[in-house]
Formats: structure tokens, C-alpha cells, sequence
């Protein structure tokens, strides 16, 4: 008798309890990506990525506020299909890869409507500066892999100003001011 009224309590709760799954980024399978783009003078798009990163997230259909999201990005994996352009991009005045070797996101809010789209904001660290930086998320989709393993995706997109980071834009223009960002992220439930 007292197992059974137990068992009717926790059934009657459990839908206040928050069951948040977590994931982490399918970085070994390259399921995931971080790419930019930037004018370059005004005058033309300069598109990059970068190959190396790794992050994770939680997220709760039933209560999607209690999602977290943490991403770190190693800087001197910037890719821009140009090998003497990607060394100077690493270099003190525009990444300083060896003073600041990674860049982190870490979500402080998860604000999601009723289509699923949400808009995500957090501390974002970038060459020792920490500021929030808010993110427009949109689910991709989710559900069962072949290798019997579940997965959520989502897209992201921000932009924010280098100047606000300690990068000078004056040989560039104010043009080449703003960078673009899209993180495409396939998660792995753990």
C-alpha cells in the first residue's frame, strides 16, 4: 500500500521534474561547423571556418528555457582556403593565436517560440574580451541515427564587431567591421 501511494507521488511530479538530454557536438564525424564571412574592403566577401572545435549542449522539449549550450574554438584552426592569409589572420594584430589560443561560448538564456526557432544569448571570449553575444537558433531536426544512437541539430547565426574584440578594421575600412557567423551543429545524446 505505501509503494503504491509512493509510486502515485512520483508519477503525479514527474512532470515538474526537468529530463534534459544531453549532447555533444559530432565533431568526429564532422557533423558540425563553424564558418564566417567578412567583407573584405567593401569590396567583396572573404569566407572561412574553423576545423577545429568541440562543444556540448543539454536541451528539454518540456522545458527548452533550462537549455545550455557551451562551444570552444581552437583560433589557429581558422581556415580561409589561403595559406599565407590564414598565417596572417593568427598572427598579434588580428587573432593572436598564441596569446589567445581559444575562443569559448558559454549560454547564459535560451529563449525559444512556438516554432521551435529561439533566440540564444551568452558570454562569448574572444582574444581575452568577454561579451554577450546573442545567437538566432533554428532546429534542424531530430530522432533516431542507423547506428542506434539519437540526435538534435540546430543552426545558429550571429554577428558581432571585431573592433569590439581589440581588431583594428583601419586598413580595412569600417565595411570589413562586422564578421558573420553560422554554427551548424549536429549533437550526439550521450
Amino acid at each position: 500500500m505505501w509503494l503504491s501511494r509512493y509510486c502515485l507521488f512520483f508519477l503525479l511530479l514527474s512532470p515538474l521534474v526537468s529530463m534534459a538530454e544531453e549532447y555533444e557536438f559530432d565533431i568526429k564525424g564532422m557533423h558540425a561547423s563553424i564558418d564566417f564571412r567578412i567583407q573584405h574592403l567593401g569590396y567583396s566577401w572573404m569566407s572561412g571556418r574553423f576545423n577545429r572545435f568541440d562543444g556540448a549542449f543539454s536541451y528539454d522539449e518540456a522545458n527548452p528555457a533550462a537549455s545550455k549550450v557551451s562551444v570552444t574554438i581552437d583560433t589557429a584552426s581558422i581556415d580561409t582556403n589561403h595559406a599565407e592569409r590564414d598565417k596572417h589572420l593568427r598572427d598579434v594584430a588580428y587573432l593572436d593565436v598564441k596569446k589567445f589560443p581559444k575562443a569559448t561560448f558559454v549560454s547564459t538564456s535560451f529563449d525559444q517560440n512556438a516554432d521551435g526557432t529561439a533566440i540564444l544569448i551568452g558570454d562569448f571570449t574572444f582574444r581575452g574580451i568577454t561579451k554577450p553575444l546573442e545567437i538566432a537558433v533554428t532546429p534542424v531536426g531530430h530522432g533516431a541515427d542507423p547506428w542506434f544512437g539519437y540526435r538534435r541539430g540546430f543552426v545558429g547565426e550571429t554577428q558581432f564587431k571585431l573592433t569590439d574584440y581589440g581588431i583594428s578594421v583601419s586598413i580595412l575600412g569600417e565595411q570589413s567591421n562586422d564578421i558573420y557567423l553560422t554554427l551548424s551543429v549536429e549533437g550526439i545524446r550521450k
